[in-house]
């Protein structure tokens, strides 16, 4: 079977994994074509990836009857135009989170995707990927936690990247904390216990960063939420670890728990002299998840070649993004808000 022909838009740090994975770790698809404003960058694509094609216009990008599909990995604003123009061009289409950021607009784009179904539609939500969260899942399936009752999750980025972080806040639209972090472990509540978020509550702090108050961004938010079947989740997400990069999740149940990766730890390596015994930390997404990307990418192109749609649906991006602007309304009005009031 031909290679898939693949197109990338937006080639920043997250775009640059995706299209390393594409060019180099994903059998059966060619990265063809790179889409950026930015020249360094379709430079990049030229010259350490092979890159054939390359656009500053996405619309040109996707009209190319050379590319079978596009990986969305650009600004999340952009998420739905542009899944939207390539799906009408027939291409097959990988987004990353969020789907979007105006729930009519993403409403528009399900309709869409619903409408081309020979197509494939998939959502960047790479964390089922991961192989410790698949483990997890299936020990959920087996029933050896019995039935859920609470959830934890942290997801607290790097404090080396707080500077870089606070400059981009003050030129772009990240969709706010909820929306830009703890997208993911809303989704993994809704993957892991197959239940919706009926209510949250959600608070945050700036306190190392101040000055993010006057672009309204967290440096560190939570939430609590309740369950349609009363079940319980509780989501811390920041962006000033000093240790490193920390994801961690705790699922809770009737006949047991268990923790995915309740230390960041980097490897299996324990250092052990005149500081002590020392477990190295994961510094980074990249390097946490570098795997799941790769299995996530693998996926998207075996359902192409499979004629299937993947386990993640513009659904599943919906309903995450619902969820992640029910806490930012919480946050901005300090109350309870109850998901099918928005």
């Amino acid at each position: 079977m031909e290679k898939i022909k693949v197109g990338i838009v937006g080639l920043g740090r997250l775009g640059k994994v995706h299209a390393k994975n594409l060019a180099e770790n994903v059998q059966g698809c060619q990265l063809i074509a790179a889409c950026s404003f930015v020249q360094e960058e379709l430079d990049y694509a030229i010259r350490e990836l092979g890159v054939e094609e390359t656009y500053q216009d996405y619309e040109e990008m996707v009209k190319s009857p050379t590319i079978d599909a596009v990986f969305i990995v650009s600004p999340s604003g952009f998420h739905c135009e542009q899944i939207q123009l390539a799906m009408e061009h027939g291409k097959h289409v990988f987004s990353e989170k969020p789907i979007g950021l105006d729930l009519a607009e993403i409403e528009a784009t399900e309709r869409v995707i619903k409408s081309r179904p020979e197509q494939v539609f998939m959502l960047g939500f790479m964390r089922r990927y991961d192989d410790s969260y698949r483990y997890a899942k299936q020990l959920v399936e087996d029933g050896e936690l019995g039935e859920l009752t609470l959830m934890r999750c942290y997801s607290i980025d790097p404090s080396s990247g707080m500077e870089s972080f606070v400059k981009f806040a003050g030129a772009s639209d990240s969709g706010g904390i909820f929306m830009d972090m703890s997208i993911h472990d809303i989704d993994l509540v809704r993957w892991f216990t197959k239940k919706e978020v009926s209510k949250v509550w959600a608070l945050g702090k700036n306190a190392a960063y101040p000055e993010l108050d006057k672009v309204g961004e967290l440096e560190t938010g939570a939430a609590m939420m309740q369950l349609e079947n009363q079940a319980m989740a509780i989501l811390v997400a920041g962006r000033n670890c000093h240790h490193g990069y920390h994801v961690e999740t705790e699922l809770i149940g009737t006949k047991g728990m268990l923790r995915v990766a309740a230390a960041p730890e980097k490897n299996l390596v324990t250092i052990m002299d005149e500081k002590g015994v020392v477990r190295a930390c994961s510094q980074d997404f990249p390097e946490r998840f570098r795997e799941a990307f790769v299995n996530e990418a693998k996926e998207f192109i075996a359902c192409i070649k499979g004629k299937r749609q993947p386990q993640v649906s513009a659904y599943d991006g919906l309903q995450s993004t619902k969820i992640a602007l029910a806490c930012k309304q919480s946050f901005k009005t300090n109350e309870l808000i109850t998901i099918e009031n928005l």
